[in-house]
């Protein structure tokens, strides 16, 4: 076997292991506000406020200035290009802001899913030419880590093992260009909620593509310890008729993890996938109190299932801010607490807590 030739000094990985340990202290996950630009219109587009930089830049603002009831709750807080570069009313630049209030500042490098040809319709993320330079970048800028998404499918012919390796390999090359920045990856091969299938079949294509995924980090040797996963949970299919428990998609999802996730990994940041709010935090809550050991942190990495109801009481005026604020603090709170397995619901929920949030063949 060929040697492999250390790229990372000890001092690049405890650099990278430490950023990690942070984002996913205890209580602690993180907030995915990397919504692109045509996301976040469609967002908008639900409340009736206008898709410009400014009320791009507000909105963004009122959830990174909310009280300090959100510091024991977000450890990291994922931005878009655009926000990283943007100011509070008072002219502080947004990563400047998040750092002073202890939290870690992470970044979206993907540039979106392209479709991967001799396939039935799966796709392969882009975005991996000029990402070594726009690390270097980020990193200048005040990103300690980054983002990228990949999509599968789950049809009767998908995911096929094309689309399984090609995307475990995009992950990996990309793991390996941030580590080398200092930028420490979070990993995010993201099954779509689409479809009718089971839980078990869920499952059983999660084993498969996580499989894959630390197959293809371990060949490109990517420094587990300074990375994050960000899966999805291991649900039935949106369409799927039967509906199960909380408790089912916990033991569903810490088991496939655990047949697949080495230890060495610090945390396991879920994305909410479509879920409402409340689903969310009570699907993590239920994984925080699995019967299984976890030798992983297991919290949220959410976008959704954290602003929709702040969105929807915001309504794009400035005058709802309060309100706004108190709906995230809200569900940063809650989701704090299954992020340790110690969540009650209150029968309180927010205004969109209830709802779902699914979104058919999700794009960012």
């Amino acid at each position: 076997m060929p040697h492999a030739y250390p790229f990372l000094s000890p001092e690049q990985k405890k650099e990278l292991s430490d950023i990690a340990q942070r984002i996913v202290a205890p209580g602690k996950g993180i907030l995915a506000a990397d919504e692109s630009t045509g996301s976040i219109a469609k967002r908008f587009q639900s409340i009736n406020a206008e898709n410009t930089e400014e009320n791009r830049r507000f909105y963004r603002q009122l959830l990174f200035t909310a009280d300090d009831r959100i510091k024991p709750c977000i450890g990291g807080v994922i931005f878009f290009h655009e926000t990283l570069y943007q100011k509070t009313d008072d002219g502080k630049v947004f990563p400047q802001l998040i750092k002073e209030r202890g939290i870690v500042v992470g970044i979206k490098v993907d540039k979106g899913v392209v479709p991967l040809a001799g396939t039935n319709g799966e796709t392969t993320t882009q975005g991996l030419d000029g990402l070594y330079e726009r690390c270097a970048q980020y990193k200048k800028d005040g990103a300690d880590f980054a983002k990228w998404r990949c999509v599968l499918k789950i049809t009767p012919t998908t995911p096929s093992s094309l689309a399984i390796k090609e995307n475990a390999n995009v992950l990996a090359r990309y793991a390996s260009i941030c580590q080398m920045h200092g930028i420490v990856p979070i990993v995010e091969p993201e099954i779509l909620p689409d479809g009718d299938h089971d839980l078990k079949r869920c499952q059983y294509v999660t084993e498969k593509v996580l499989a894959a995924v630390y197959k293809a980090l371990s060949e490109h040797h990517v420094y587990l310890e300074g990375t994050l996963l960000k899966p999805n949970m291991v649900t039935a299919g949106h369409s799927c008729s039967h509906k199960y428990t909380p408790q089912e998609i916990a033991m569903a999802t810490v088991t496939a993890l655990r047949r697949t996730v080495p230890p060495a990994v610090p945390g396991i940041t879920f994305l909410s996938g479509g879920q409402s709010e409340e689903e969310a935090t009570l699907n993590l809550n239920a994984m925080n109190m699995c019967p299984l050991h976890r030798p992983w942190a297991i919290t949220f990495s959410y976008g959704r299932a954290l602003q929709a109801s702040a969105l929807k009481a915001w309504g794009g005026k400035k005058e709802n801010a309060k309100a706004c604020q108190e709906e995230f603090v809200k569900r940063a709170v809650a989701n704090s607490a299954a992020s340790i397995g110690k969540y009650a619901s209150s029968g309180e929920a927010g205004k969109a807590a209830g709802e779902s949030l699914f979104v058919a063949n999700h794009a960012y």
